[in-house]
């Protein structure tokens, strides 16, 4: 049973609880806690509450069809919040990349909801919801009861081991649309105040558990321009070798994540201090001190930061230029030819980025903008970058909008009605198309 009071605790004059003062007024902004039954008759707070009015996030920052997912799930009798990455930077007062949502409900009964879901992963089992051009993510609550060490933290549990399944106190805010609350399990609200980054699974196997979650922690450090705990500091220097673990897939993720980040010259800086960077890139760590690379990464993230304004992402291929066009360098370049040129680029960047596997025709744009900035142009063949990239394709998973987006609705050819009768002769009632794509989803 859970149950929700008025925490009168916080609430002093001078240090001296102000029930020894009822007739002074006090204007003082009363925190809700949520309690349950700990199984031996006592009720014991596992969360804070905050209402609309104690924290700046609303419902017209949220993308519509992430409110209109958590307002099913909310129906067929389940909860639903928004967390992680999204709450953190709405806190902030930054516009959310992604909406996660996390839910009571197992995959299986999330896919039954919506149509338009499928089901991913082997250990741990989410679900993604497709749209056009987007796709919602929704993660059954994790359980923190089995032990980390022995890797078996991935069954389902409640929203309260949910939360402290975080990796740190500023992704563990829950929030709820429905109501408006913010449900805080882990005094997330006060890192925000001090503006700390604290880690909320032990630190004597956080970093073993998962090594990314150190270039995350540094990440978080330079986007929130909070500071790392200083045992989280200590931590991160300690297993710092453990990174090399880590696949190299996941690593090519996270410095793209990085580079599209708008602060990639702070946290690469932060990662060399760290001793992470010889980790992840080792070539390009040995030059990264260089103002020639100081200089290219700050013109891209001014260039990124000022593309989030105008909400058109910078290419992939022009981030890679900013991180290999600093360090290359060509013996005899005027004896040699385009073609010479283009290749011998390609393969000091692929050297310099190792092992680090972007997709090749990326990595082929980034050394021909090499090439222009030299003035050469070389002749593209069917088989250049251009020709290889991926066409977009229609999502043909996802929908358009299960929102607010109109029906396109085409035009059959009219031919004659006949009115439709059941046995007694009476006319059937025929139900009205749906309006939306929402409504035919219900229907």
């Amino acid at each position: 049973m859970i149950t929700l009071k008025k925490n009168w605790d916080n609430l002093m004059v001078s240090g001296i609880p102000s029930c020894r003062f009822p007739h002074i007024l006090i204007k003082v902004s009363i925190v809700f806690v949520r309690y349950k039954n700990d199984g031996k008759g006592r009720s014991v707070p596992v969360a804070k509450i905050y209402t609309q009015k104690e924290h700046p996030i609303t419902n017209s920052q949220i993308d519509k069809d992430a409110l209109w997912a958590i307002r099913k799930i909310q129906q067929s009798g389940g909860e639903a919040y928004i967390v992680g990455g999204a709450i953190r930077d709405m806190m902030l007062g930054r516009k959310p990349k992604d909406f996660d949502i996390a839910t009571s409900l197992s995959p299986r009964q999330v896919q039954r909801l919506f149509w338009n879901a499928r089901i991913i992963g082997r250990r741990f089992r989410i679900v993604h919801l497709f749209f056009s051009g987007k796709i919602i993510e929704v993660t059954t609550f994790r359980s923190d009861e089995e032990n980390f060490e022995d890797g078996k933290n991935n069954l389902y549990g409640t929203i309260e081991q949910d939360a402290r399944r975080r990796d740190f106190s500023i992704n563990s805010l829950y929030y709820n649309p429905s109501n408006g609350q913010l449900l805080d399990f882990n005094d997330a609200m006060a890192d925000f105040r001090r503006k700390v980054i604290r880690s909320l699974i032990p630190l004597s196997y956080t970093f073993s558990e998962d090594p990314v979650r150190m270039i995350r922690a540094i990440k978080y450090q330079a986007t929130t321009g909070f500071e790392l705990m200083r045992d989280v500091r200590k931590a991160i220097k300690k297993n710092a070798e453990r990174i090399e673990t880590c696949s190299t897939s996941r690593l090519t993720e996270e410095v793209a994540k990085i580079l599209a980040s708008g602060y990639s010259y702070e946290i690469l800086t932060n990662l060399r201090k760290y001793g992470l960077l010889q980790f992840i890139l080792p070539c390009w760590a040995m030059y990264s001190s260089l103002d020639a690379v100081r200089i290219s990464l700050q013109d891209l993230d001014k260039r990124v930061q000022d593309s989030k304004k105008e909400g058109e992402p910078v290419a992939k291929e022009v981030q890679l230029y900013a991180l290999i066009a600093p360090l290359l360098a060509f013996e005899n370049a005027s004896e040699m030819s385009p073609e010479e040129l283009f290749h011998e680029a390609f393969r000091q960047a692929k050297i310099l980025i190792s092992p680090m596997t972007p997709p090749n025709y990326e990595l082929e744009k980034a050394a021909d903008m090499v090439l222009q900035d030299m003035g050469v142009k070389r002749v593209k063949t069917r088989r250049s970058a251009e020709a290889r990239a991926p066409k977009k394709k229609p999502n043909t998973l996802g929908r358009k909008s299960a929102a607010n987006e109109e029906l396109s609705v085409v035009p059959a050819k009219k031919r004659r009605k006949r009115k439709k009768k059941n046995m007694k002769g009476e006319r059937i009632q025929i139900p009205e198309a749906p309006k939306t794509l929402a409504e035919e989803h219900d229907l």
